[in-house]
């Protein structure tokens, strides 16, 4: 077996890259800024599947993340003169065509790196026999046992396509350890170290609800996992890089983007109820206690579909008669249209304020979403009709931007195949390949009971206040629904919170929820409560049903919601 650090019972992995398109200059900071055995980085998000696959129609030998080929040419003799590994699921789409276009970067820069890839993911031209239908994209998740096989054959990067985000980390840490495939518990803490360090500086202050607390954000570090032998780990950042490493960073990251207490994968279902979080030190905490189980039977598949054909415009109203103004505009803009677009929604905006100091104070905007599969239902006639309206129309009338002439919209959807159905295949440095079988043991998956709950607190005197006094929260999307993690600091504001935010509250608190299903799941041991809105974002974030199409603030909105909150608790 091929170790991949000098210390056999630890190994530090950091991240570069949480998505396509995160920060160019993070992997020179990440190798010059301290010790690393591996360098992982993630590129692919459900939206970026999209995006590839609308390059691959036009340059079949594309479909990677190209910026990642860029940080190779200025960063590859430094990672290789370190002897930290690569390990990064730029491949997309196309993970053999970046792994030969890396060898292009190293010959080029005359070096000899050993480089591998993971295939096998993409489904597309099994997609109808599979009963996944027609979609542009159909990647499987694939796990980690194919890039632990690519490094214990010595490679020095490992491409993938479409493996889990954690697959990054669980990867390395098997070759590294030597764990078998039925090692869950240990499996298990490295798909959870994987999952706090893949969006690389959410886990280190980024888009944290107490950002006033960390002293220097302007530029926080990308976060690095000290994986150990028993699955256990410290999230850290190098010394002096911004940012924060705390129990209540790491949690916001835990809590992003999650489903039920269950965190199913290819290799392992991870129990997120047993996750224990500790302060190990400045900017270091420990996560101990992870549990996991076998894995289900079948896998998940990411489809993206071209939906159709989606333009949009926003009036700017201004003053008095806001509603007035609207409903007139409304009804001009629909009269005027040669045919009506299959889907036209209008949002009123009242951003306005009544005697307002500046004009912008003052207005209110109106937005109009036009949905069609005829892309010239969409286009130039729509965008005419409202140019048309400027001088017929409300009292001020403009636009905050002339509108365009549309484009195509995507759509995602989960489909869900059996892991025998889906190859897996590491091929090695020297061309090898290793077919990688799914696993022999499995267990479908099933709700977690809601565990017994604390007692409540004693009736007291309370205030009405944000909810965000007191809890931190983070919600972000998957697919079509949303996800709203909320927590809290101490006992005390735990027996209160997991009594007070109910599914009903919810609905109270966010009536743009009211009417949709939503599932609650409870962590005790984080303090937690996870929210599952589904349908709030339509078909996925492509589609853009909100103008937060990612849910990305829907946690900061009911953390300013106001909620009788006891006095006791209150800072």
């Amino acid at each position: 077996m091929s170790q991949l650090g000098e210390d056999p019972e630890l190994l530090r992995i950091g991240n570069c890259s949480g998505f396509y398109g995160d920060r160019m200059s993070a992997m020179r900071e990440m190798l010059e800024g301290g010790q690393l055995d591996v360098l992982t980085g993630d590129y692919l998000a459900e939206l970026t599947m999209l995006i590839l696959g609308r390059d691959r129609m036009k340059d079949a030998g594309l479909g990677y993340a190209k910026t990642f080929v860029r940080q190779l040419e200025n960063n590859l003799g430094l990672a290789l003169d370190q002897g930290v590994r690569i390990v990064v699921n730029a491949g997309g789409l196309n993970p053999a065509g970046l792994a030969q276009r890396v060898g292009e970067v190293a010959e080029k820069l005359g070096l000899a790196p050993k480089i591998a890839h993971v295939t096998g993911d993409d489904l597309l031209p099994r997609a109808a026999e599979l009963g996944l239908g027609s979609p542009l994209t159909a990647n499987a998740y694939l796990g980690a046992w194919g890039i632990a096989e690519c490094l214990t054959a010595g490679a020095d990067i490992v491409v993938t396509g479409r493996v889990t985000d954690a697959a990054l980390v669980v990867g390395p840490a098997a070759a590294h350890f030597g764990w078998g495939r039925t090692d869950y518990d240990a499996l298990a803490g490295a798909v959870v170290a994987g999952h706090v360090i893949e969006c690389g500086t959410q886990a280190t202050g980024g888009n944290f609800a107490f950002f006033t607390e960390i002293a220097d954000l302007n530029r926080p570090g990308f976060p690095i996992a000290e994986v150990r032998r028993d699955g256990s780990t410290v999230i850290t950042k190098h010394v002096g890089t911004g940012g924060a490493v705390t129990v209540d960073t790491v949690e916001a990251q835990l809590m992003y983007e999650i489903q039920s207490a269950r965190y199913a994968g290819p290799d392992v279902t991870t129990r997120l109820d047993s996750i224990e979080l500790s302060q190990d030190g400045p900017d270091r905490v420990l996560i101990s206690g992870v549990t996991g189980e076998a894995p289900p039977s079948r896998t998940k598949v990411s489809l993206n579909t071209i939906g159709g054909f989606r333009n949009q415009i926003e009036f700017i109203l201004t003053g008095l008669d806001i509603e007035a103004k609207a409903e007139l505009a409304q009804r001009q803009l629909q009269a005027w249209l040669p045919v009506r677009p299959a889907e036209m929604e209008w949002t009123l905006v009242r951003l306005d304020r009544p005697d307002a100091e500046t004009e912008e104070q003052a207005s209110a905007l109106l937005r109009c979403v036009v949905r069609d599969p005829d892309p010239n239902q969409v286009g130039r006639g729509f965008s005419s009709a409202a140019v048309e309206l400027a001088l017929a129309s409300y009292a001020g009338c403009s636009l905050t931007s002339p509108p365009g002439n549309g484009g195509p919209y995507g759509v995602f959807t989960p489909g869900y195949v059996d892991a025998k159905e889906v190859p897996h295949i590491a091929v090695l440095p020297d061309g090898g390949t290793v077919d990688i079988a799914p696993a022999a043991e499995t267990l479908e998956l099933a709700e977690v009971a809601e565990p017994e709950l604390p007692q409540p607190l004693p009736p007291g005197e309370t205030r009405r206040v944000p909810l965000g006094t007191i809890a931190l929260a983070r919600s972000g999307d998957k697919g079509g629904n949303a996800n709203i993690g909320v927590w809290v600091r101490t006992d005390a504001q735990w027996r209160w919170l997991v009594h007070a935010l109910t599914v009903d509250e919810l609905r109270l608190l966010l009536p743009e929820t009211a009417k949709l299903p939503i599932t609650r799941h409870v962590l005790p041991k984080l303090r937690a409560v996870n929210f599952v809105v589904e349908g709030l974002l339509g078909e996925g974030v492509a589609y853009q049903a909100r103008f937060d199409p990612q849910a990305k603030g829907l946690g900061e909105w009911l953390r300013a919601r106001h909620i009788e909150i006891p006095v006791e608790l209150l800072p």
